[in-house]
Parts: structure tokens; C-alpha cells; sequence
């Protein structure tokens, strides 16, 4: 019996990806293990593995289609025996496009916020426990689906579910149309400011109609970076934490052990120390080293610290786990490692999901300082600028030039106090300012 092979879900939260490129031509005859197809998310291209042996029988999914649904058939494997001629041709999936009563540009005019990614770091969804029905009856929907319905003020009840079992998945959600809203009544209204709203593409469009524009056409990554980043800033409470720290002595110490490792191959970044000096503040105020998760606070035992790496089109966060017990060098060979991945989209969810904790370095780009977005559910994320001589006041009173970086701690006040973040903060910078302190 012909088997369809389905749209892998890749990472938690995925529930639709690009069939970016087939590695398997109708006619082949695939072992299990061997390499399918290659898979586009919204953070990573990844490479999708047969399961069963057979012979590719039709492929229902061309190269370059978006959108693909999660567990919609791509291809069918036929096995020995079988004819390509009997697989039905109604299992093709076709392309969603809009009906005709719907405007696609009203569909992209409000924010996403619930959908997870990339860029910025996701982490891994646990399952949403199942509300009940007026009628007794469960609800099952995604986690992606509940939040969604949470910010638009939708009734699930109200929303018929096109996943496995009736499931309500995004895009039921997305698609709902207005009396799925609960009522509200006229006090409640005026009581309950509603979030601002973007205005939608063909409304902007009008204001630019007699200027020459390009159009360009979100990716996945980008519309997930905007959905993560809106939802951010609407509901954590940030405050920022700005703290000078002087890299003389670091710098020095770190020319030192490179000339020690010119033949390892093997040379330290400024970034290298910041990573383990982070990790070693947050082992000293573990407080800091935390997540927010709901109605709780995650506190974590190991200080995996996630980095920001920017690529074509939006960036990556791939976390050094046990940053703590790691040494500068193997922060360096593994920092890298994964900073090249992450350029080329090669990524495993695992390896930029998670953290508690965040480092965002626009230094190298010459930013004297900035404030960065928290990533959600982390606590905090830590804004790094550049190095800069500046004159300087000692102890003594006397004047002197310094290395002086600036540096600001974005903090999630549900998660972090004030004192608890200035406490952090000072830890971090006397591991700066004494680097050897962070080696013993």
C-alpha cells in the first residue's frame, strides 16, 4: 500500500514551512536515512530524512512552495510492487489562497504576536491543557493558537478547529471572524484600552502612492521577528540598567593568551570573555538567572547563555550551554561553530532554543551603546557596545585614558527587581575588570 510521506514538524512550534528544495526525483528508490527533501521553518533550513524504504512515487509538493502545512502530504512512497499509476491524484495538496470575500493585506494588517521563532531564540511549547466548553466539552487548540486568540479577545468556543481531532491550530484562529468575539459589556469596554494597532498594507500603500517604492514581501524569520518583538514590548515591563566598565586589563590578558595560542588555531574575542563573565555573575545572583513562565519564575541551575548573531534577513540566538564550566577557549571554538551555522541556516532547534539569559554586541559595528528587546521567556538580555578610549578619573583623583565599554541591562521587572539587577551588573563587571578572577 502506497504511504504519504507528511510535512515534518521540525521544531515545537512549526506548523507550516517551504518545501525549499527536493534531494529525490519521482522514480528514485530511498533506504530509511536517506536525505528527502530539504525544509525551510521560520528559523533554519533543515534537511528531512525518509522513514520507510520505497520507491518515490509522485511528488504532491514542487520546490519553493510556502506555506505547506504540517503533516500535508508532500510525496508518496510507493512500495515493491506498486504502480505510481494507482496513487490518487485528490491527495495532492493545493496552495491556500485567499476567498473571495477576504483581503489578504487585512490578514498581514495585524500583529502575530504568538507566533514563536527564530529570531529571534524559541523555545521548546508545552502543550496548552484544554479548556472546557460551555457544554461540557474540551477545547483543543495549539499553544500558538491560544495566545493568538488571547490578544485578538476571541472565544475558542466560538472557533471550529481545522487540525487533527478538530484541533484549532494559527490559522483558524487567524481566519475568525468577528462574532467569535466574547461580549463585552460597555463598561468593561471603557475600562479595557485596546493595544494600537498597525495600520494595514494598502491603508500605508495610499500615503506613498505618488513615490517609487519596492515592495518587499516578509520571509518567515522576519515576520516572526516582528510578531516576537511586538509582543515583547507589549507585555514585559522592561527596565534598563546602564553601567561603564573599563577593558584595559581584559585586553591586555587577552593579548597574552592569544600569542600563547597562535599555533592552536584558536583566538579569543572580546565577546569570548563577555560570555563567561556572564556566565559567572549569573552562578553569583542566580536570581538573575531566570525565565518568566506565566504564573511562574523558572529558576535555573546552569548559566546557558544565549548570543544574538545576525544573518541575511534577521538573526539567530544560539545558546552556549554550561557557560560557566567552560573554558574561554572552548567558549571561542563553539561560538563560532555556531555562529557559522547559524549564517547557513543549519541550525537544530535545540541549539538556539532555550537560555535564560542574552547578549546582544553591536560593538564591532562601532554602537556606543543601545537598548535591546527582551527575548521571551528570558529575564533578561545584556546590550553591548563599543570600546572606546576616554579620559578617566582615578581613585587618586588623577585624569587618564581608558578602554571604556558601555553596557545595558534590559531587565524583565516581573522576573528581576531593581537591586537584583544592579547586583548582577556589578558582578559582571568585576569579572570584566578583573578578568583573571573569571579563570580561577
Amino acid at each position: 500500500m502506497a504511504i504519504e510521506i507528511l510535512m515534518p514538524a521540525l521544531s515545537p512550534t512549526m506548523e507550516e514551512g517551504t518545501l525549499a528544495k527536493w534531494l529525490v526525483k519521482e522514480g528514485d528508490t530511498v533506504e530509511s536515512g536517506d536525505l528527502l527533501a530539504e525544509i525551510e521553518t521560520d528559523k533554519a533550513t533543515m534537511e528531512f530524512e525518509a522513514v520507510d524504504e520505497g520507491v518515490i512515487g509522485k511528488i504532491l509538493v514542487a520546490e519553493g512552495t510556502e506555506g505547506v502545512k504540517v503533516n500535508a502530504p508532500i510525496a508518496v512512497l510507493l512500495e515493491e510492487g506498486e504502480d505510481a499509476d494507482a496513487v490518487p491524484a485528490s491527495k495532492e495538496p493545493k496552495a491556500e489562497t485567499p476567498k473571495a470575500e477576504e483581503k489578504p493585506e487585512a490578514k498581514e494588517a495585524a500583529p502575530k504576536p504568538a507566533q514563536k521563532p527564530a529570531a529571534a531564540p524559541e523555545t521548546a511549547a508545552k502543550p496548552a491543557p484544554a479548556a472546557p466548553k460551555k457544554d461540557g466539552e474540551r477545547i483543543f487548540a495549539s499553544p500558538l493558537a491560544r495566545r493568538i486568540a488571547d490578544q485578538k479577545g476571541l472565544d475558542l468556543g466560538q472557533i471550529k478547529g481545522s487540525g487533527p481531532r478538530g484541533r484549532i491550530v494559527k490559522s483558524d484562529v487567524e481566519n475568525a471572524k468577528a462574532d467569535a468575539a466574547p461580549a463585552q459589556s460597555a463598561d468593561a469596554a471603557k475600562a479595557a484600552p485596546a493595544l494600537a494597532t498597525s495600520a494595514d498594507s494598502e491603508t500605508v500603500k495610499k500615503m506613498y502612492a505618488e513615490r517609487e517604492y519596492e515592495e518587499i514581501t516578509l520571509n518567515g524569520m522576519r515576520k516572526t521577528i516582528a510578531a516576537r518583538l511586538t509582543e515583547a514590548k507589549q507585555t514585559i515591563p522592561h527596565f534598563y540598567l546602564r553601567r561603564s566598565i573599563q577593558l584595559d586589563a581584559l585586553l591586555k590578558m587577552r593579548g597574552e593568551i592569544n600569542a600563547g595560542l597562535a599555533d592552536s588555531g584558536v583566538k579569543l574575542s572580546v565577546n569570548d570573555f563577555i560570555i563567561k563573565a556572564s556566565a559567572k555573575a549569573l552562578q553569583d545572583v542566580p536570581g538573575c538567572n531566570a525565565v518568566w513562565a506565566g504564573d511562574r519564575i523558572l529558576q535555573m541551575k546552569a548559566s546557558d547563555v544565549a548570543v544574538a548573531v545576525a544573518i541575511e534577513g534577521g538573526l539567530f540566538t544560539p545558546v552556549i550551554q554550561d557557560a560557566e564550566n567552560k573554558t574561554l577557549s572552548l567558549i571561542s571554538t563553539q561560538m563560532k561553530d555556531l555562529a557559522s551555522r547559524a549564517k547557513d541556516r543549519k541550525l537544530a532547534p535545540h541549539e538556539y532554543q532555550g537560555g535564560s539569559f542574552a547578549i546582544s554586541n553591536l560593538g564591532m559595528f562601532g554602537i556606543e551603546n543601545f537598548d535591546a528587546v527582551i527575548n521571551p521567556p528570558h529575564g533578561s538580555i545584556l546590550a553591548v557596545g563599543a570600546g572606546q578610549k576616554k579620559p578617566v578619573v582615578g581613585d587618586d583623583g588623577t585624569l587618564s585614558i581608558a578602554t571604556v565599554m558601555s553596557v545595558t541591562l534590559s531587565v524583565d521587572h516581573r522576573v528581576i527587581d531593581g537591586a537584583l539587577g544592579a547586583e548582577f551588573l556589578n558582578a559582571f563587571a568585576g569579572y570584566m575588570e578583573k578578568p583573571m578572577s573569571m579563570l580561577v
